[in-house]
């Protein structure tokens, strides 16, 4: 029979202590933090009617539906959105009281008759626009949960820009719904979850 041995308890508090360390880090747990949801807007492809400013699907409501119900439960202090309607009805399912602000666009582009993308918009672009709306919005609710619904290069731009990454580097696209975190203290920026969709399943 073996003997349990337990820990030492040195060892169990510097180990705690080197944990609690790499999590202020990355601004887990660390007062006055900003925490920015990054959310793409719902489904508005399926049922397609309207190629300008689609509405959401039927698919797309059922998203939003289930996505408000997560974020109310995360009280956020303010929901702001870009001004397409497939992000204002996103918006509008977490809350009436939500703000437009124009930069929150989806970088512009058009598409090919093959259906490839070509963008219009230059990375370094989407990328100081999409900045300037964070520092924005972080100077104005300091500490407190903050919701942006917007559209999925946009996303990948901020995101890209809080990791120090070149354009084409994040391999990643935001499924419709999706959550990305930044968190942000003074000059400080941390991504925290990378395209969450645990509301959807």
């Amino acid at each position: 029979m073996l003997a349990v041995v337990p820990p030492d308890a040195t060892a169990s508090q510097q180990l705690m202590r080197a944990m609690r360390s790499l999590e202020a880090i990355f601004l887990l747990g660390v007062e006055g933090v900003t925490e920015v949801l990054l959310v793409r807007h719902a489904d508005c492809y399926r049922d397609l009617t309207d190629v300008i400013d689609p509405p959401l699907s039927s698919v797309g409501r059922e998203q939003a539906r289930r996505l408000a119900e997560r974020i109310k439960r995360r009280e956020p202090a303010a929901v702001y959105s870009s001004p397409l309607r497939r992000a204002t009805e996103t918006a509008q399912t977490i809350t009436d009281d939500f703000t437009v602000d124009d930069r929150l666009v989806e970088m512009a582009l058009e598409i090919s008759e093959d259906g490839a993308l070509d963008f219009k918009e230059s990375h370094d672009s989407a990328v100081a626009r999409m900045r300037g709306v964070v520092d924005d919005v972080v100077r104005a609710h300091e500490g407190k949960r903050i919701v942006l619904v917007c559209h999925a290069a946009s996303i990948v731009a901020c995101l890209t820009d809080v990791m120090r990454l070149g354009p084409g580097q994040l391999r990643l696209l935001p499924f419709y719904a999706s959550i990305s975190t930044v968190r942000v203290l003074g000059d400080r920026q941390m991504v925290g979850a990378l395209g969450d969709t645990a509301h959807l399943e």
